[in-house]
């Protein structure tokens, strides 16, 4: 078994991991909700069909040709984009759509930040009469793009299906002109009505959802995978038409494994003393997964290093995540074990 090595994962706001890199190269920090556990080895049984995925959470400005570069080298299946790339970061989202691995894309409310808003548009260093930065990145990403939307993959047996775009959260209907305009809809409930049309088109019984903004229900505490972490704190900022349409897609007799999402930040405003829960696990088999661990790249003395959340299946059923950071070399520096499906505690 692997060194425990929390000591050398300390994190100093100036300097990044204190010790790095760690004088054991092979370490693994085994990490699920205030206990550690050991690597179950059944769980990568060869009997079982697997499917290995990369969520990339929040990117906002970093990505670069090496995460392209760096997701080959993983070897995955199978990448997931949950938005935020940026204010309406045109080049950001055209590497993005050159990666040239399955995957589905969901934008989030940075990426219509000059567009969305009043306010916004305020502050646009743009001239909206000659340019649309937001029509820019769904040309670029094409049917990728996943907002109100679904890609099947046919070679994986799943689909993925995708929420509404460029959320914001919370429990009120906000930039009402903005989607009223680009996708027609104009209030919660005809948004569930659009997400859940989506899922009845998709040509396999198995989804995974993807968002920006996860569901309402997983909690009102600040610390939740939806909280809300500033003043007045508490309160469920999670999307009330995205848990309905996750609710009836489960009605329509569909398995949906995994939900994963971003945008509420693992880093609390509250506290230092904690970090954000970053996954929960439903009594109805699902795994929610808050793949927003920002900042996404970490510079070192001698490394940058890139996060990303990997998910593996088998047979349909989520049997672990991880959190990776990926050095210059391209290989694994850091895993944090976030969920074994043997260890698991449904909440």
């Amino acid at each position: 078994m692997n060194l425990l090595l929390e000591e050398h994962r300390k994190w100093d706001e100036k300097k990044g991991w204190k010790n790095f890199p760690f004088p054991f190269p092979n370490a693994v920090m085994l990490i699920y909700p205030g206990k550690r556990f050991h690597k179950d080895k059944s769980m990568t049984s060869y009997h079982k069909q697997l499917v290995k995925i990369a969520v990339v959470g929040d990117v906002h400005d970093q990505w670069e040709v090496e995460d392209n570069v760096a997701l080959q080298h993983l070897g995955v299946d199978l990448v997931l984009f949950v938005g935020d790339f940026g204010n309406e970061s045109v080049d950001i989202v055209r590497l993005v759509a050159s990666l040239d691995l399955p995957k589905a894309v969901i934008m989030g409310n940075h990426d219509a930040w000059y567009t969305a808003s009043e306010w916004g548009r305020k502050k646009c260093p743009y001239d909206h009469s000659q340019e649309d930065g937001v029509q820019q990145q769904l040309d670029l990403l094409g049917d990728t793009h996943v907002g109100y939307g679904y890609l099947d993959f046919p070679e994986l047996n799943l689909s993925v299906v995708g929420s509404r775009p460029f959320s914001w959260g919370g429990p009120n209907w906000k930039n009402k002109e903005f989607l009223q305009e680009r996708f027609g809809v104009n209030n919660f409930t005809e948004s569930t009505e659009r997400i859940v049309s989506a899922a009845a088109k998709t040509a396999h019984s198995t989804i995974i959802f993807i968002a920006h903004n996860g569901p309402t229900g997983l909690g009102e505490e600040p610390e939740a995978p939806c909280g809300k972490d500033w003043e007045p704190r508490g309160g469920d900022h999670g999307d009330p038409d995205f848990a309905e349409a996750i609710a009836q897609t489960q009605a329509m007799g569909k398995t949906i494994p995994l939900v994963t999402f971003g945008h509420m930040h693992h880093r609390l405003r509250h506290t230092k003393e904690r970090s954000r829960t970053m996954l929960s696990h439903s009594q109805s088999g699902i795994v929610y997964l808050n793949s927003a661990r920002v900042p996404r790249i970490m510079a070192t003395e001698t490394d940058r290093l890139r996060n990303f959340s990997l998910v593996t299946l088998a047979e349909n059923v989520v049997e672990q995540i991880s959190l990776v950071w990926v050095n210059k070399n391209y290989t694994v520096a850091l895993e944090e074990w976030l969920y074994c499906r043997s260890e698991a505690v449904v909440g």
